[in-house]
């Protein structure tokens, strides 16, 4: 029996070095098997965990598979399990950095957030989708199958009975939303709780990474972790020679502020990630955290390069630019404005919250790098970008060049 189990495990490793590359990244996977420490779990975490047992390599955190404080033979057979798709449970770290147990296998998913249902359609998934939230429900066009299964309610508040009717063994939710109060004390103790963003484009590969072996889908994860990377990896080498004091500075703005002034991302949030990627220098980090009201006066003062600001109002599901193009005059408009430099040298932009964010965010990024650097990245299509993406992960016949609204400025014309 161990011979075979190890010739089956000789096999799958076989498969996954041909869909799992070494990239750039260095992403550490945070699941309980990963005794090495990389970014999969194989036999070379077999064979560095029996070496630990007998006392020839050190203790690693992610060695203890069984996750029982001890390091034996069990988790040795737990690491065979998980590399052969056969495990009963899976304890990893969430996006919370809470550790988090799962039984495995897992069937029926309610999914509470749009970022999440994203993830499960991009590794295809959405058979084992039994429920979904409002917003999911009204993006018909991107989740043509997720938007007609039962509505379980808000992303952040939702219908817990409409959750238990649903019967599932698994419900999928942001970090920080909705709150235990609202979810997890209300949800019988033996439910899974899967907590993942898929928003932060920093953390965003290796939730895929995970996502692929909760769900023992790490072949279709492995081709998408190919086709982030040939792109993430090509933007972050050019981004890497360009000095520091040569970069962009960028405001980040979302509208009008609720007490005053106007609202400001900064650090902490996803869009900070992707301006920080893109090779831009937030003006906001340092002044303000997270998501927060600054003066317009000190965005005059800080005289931003770029401008980009952030809309709901566009995406997949309508092909009207009108409120996007609203949200570009009214930063033009603002007082003193026109003497700001990204005014005056046509360098504010606009873009969906529904196209920055999600696995396809490698999209986004390239839209935005070029917003920063056009003559650095004057050969780079993020359009192109987005339609492989689209045909390749999502396959719902959707032309990005004809549907939808994705960016407005003047780099992708008004």
């Amino acid at each position: 029996m161990k011979i075979k189990m190890l010739f089956e495990i000789t096999i799958i490793m076989m498969l996954l070095f041909c869909t799992l590359p070494v990239s750039a990244s260095d992403d550490v996977l945070d699941i309980f098997g990963n005794a090495n420490g990389d970014d999969t779990i194989g036999a070379e975490d077999v064979e560095y965990t029996e070496r630990i047992v007998l006392g020839l390599d050190d203790k690693t955190k992610f060695a203890d598979a069984k996750y029982d404080n001890e390091i034996d033979i069990l988790d040795v057979t737990q690491i065979e399990l998980i590399v052969l798709g056969k495990e009963n449970e899976l304890t990893f770290i969430d996006a919370a950095e809470n550790t988090a147990t799962v039984k495995m296998p897992i069937e029926r998913m309610v999914i509470l957030n749009t970022d999440f249902a994203e993830a499960i359609a991009v590794i295809d998934e959405r058979d084992k989708v039994v429920g979904v939230t409002h917003s999911m429900i009204e993006n018909n066009r991107f989740f043509p199958q997720l938007s007609t299964v039962t509505d379980v309610g808000g992303w952040s508040a939702p219908d817990i009975e409409t959750i238990l009717s649903c019967d599932p063994d698994t419900v999928c939710v942001y970090a920080k939303w909705p709150g235990a109060e609202k979810l997890d004390d209300k949800l019988p103790g033996n439910m899974n709780i899967v907590r993942l963003d898929f928003y932060k484009a920093e953390t965003l590969r290796i939730e895929m990474i995970k996502l692929g072996y909760l769900l023992d889908k790490r072949e279709r994860t492995g081709e998408y972790i190919t086709w982030h990377d040939r792109y993430v990896d090509a933007i972050n080498k050019k981004i890497s020679e360009i000095q520091d004091n040569e970069k962009v500075r960028v405001f980040i703005d979302s509208g009008g502020g609720k007490t005053f002034g106007r609202k400001a991302y900064s650090t902490g949030t996803g869009m900070h990630d992707l301006c920080v990627l893109a090779g831009g220098v937030n003006i906001a980090e340092g002044y303000v955290e997270n998501y927060a009201d600054v003066e317009t006066e000190w965005i005059l003062t800080q005289d931003p390069d770029v401008i980009a600001g952030l809309s709901y109002k566009g995406g997949y599901e309508t092909n009207n630019n009108t409120l996007m193009k609203a949200h570009y005059n009214e930063i033009l408009s603002l007082p003193g404005f026109e003497h700001v430099a990204a005014s005056q040298n046509d360098r504010v932009h606009i873009i969906s919250n529904a196209f920055a964010f999600a696995p396809h965010y490698p999209a986004a990024l390239a839209t935005m790098a070029k917003w920063f650097y056009p003559e650095t990245f004057d050969d780079l299509n993020p359009e192109a970008i987005h339609q492989e993406y689209i045909d390749t992960f999502i396959g719902i016949g959707f032309n990005v060049s004809e549907e939808g609204v994705f960016d407005y400025g003047q780099v992708t014309g008004i």
